[in-house]
């Protein structure tokens, strides 16, 4: 069965869990890393993998010393960092369909975003709404941008964020 195949079960079936109909395309995967200096090395977490085409991209690039970490639908896992001798992170890369997540659990996965993302960090978030939530990560984060993939199906995008706000990691 194909990724496509499998994605659009999923998104049939239960499409807030994934919020997605397909999955990443190359351009989208490589769109989300593309802040990222490889030349350096880094701590990537990427929650919401799904099949892993984000995954394969981080493989390919991280460099020497880089440690890359996936977590599927753990909303603590600065816990599983710490198991791990992880304090903070450079990066975390989000497949997760964020915005429709329950408000409790959103809460909970930014709180640890603010405590686990170092101060030059960033939250990179996939999106298959361009433009969409541009109002809720600027609500939680300092700083927003976002790039507009069209080349992904369906047209897609990434917010690169930074400075999770204090009322939003307590709130």
């Amino acid at each position: 069965m194909s990724d496509f195949t499998l994605f659009l079960g999923k998104f049939l079936r239960q499409g807030t869990a994934i919020a997605s109909l397909a999955p990443s395309s190359r351009w989208l995967s490589r769109a989300t890393v593309a802040n990222i200096d490889w030349g350096r090395p880094n701590v990537v977490v990427e929650l919401g993998a799904g099949t892993g085409p984000i995954t394969r991209v981080l493989a390919e690039r991280a460099g020497a010393g880089s440690r890359v970490l996936v977590v599927e639908r753990e909303p603590d896992f600065a816990r599983l960092l710490r198991d791990r001798g992880i304090d903070r992170v450079d990066h975390v890369v989000s497949g997760l369909p964020t915005p429709s997540l329950p408000e409790d659990v959103r809460r909970e996965v930014i709180r640890v975003v603010g405590e686990v993302l170092g101060p030059d960090g960033t939250f990179n978030q996939i999106t298959e709404m361009p433009w969409v939530y541009l109002g809720l990560y600027r609500r939680l984060f300092e700083e927003v941008r976002f790039q507009f993939e069209p080349r992904n199906f369906p047209p897609a995008g990434v917010y690169f964020c930074r400075g999770v706000r204090p009322a939003a990691a307590a709130s």
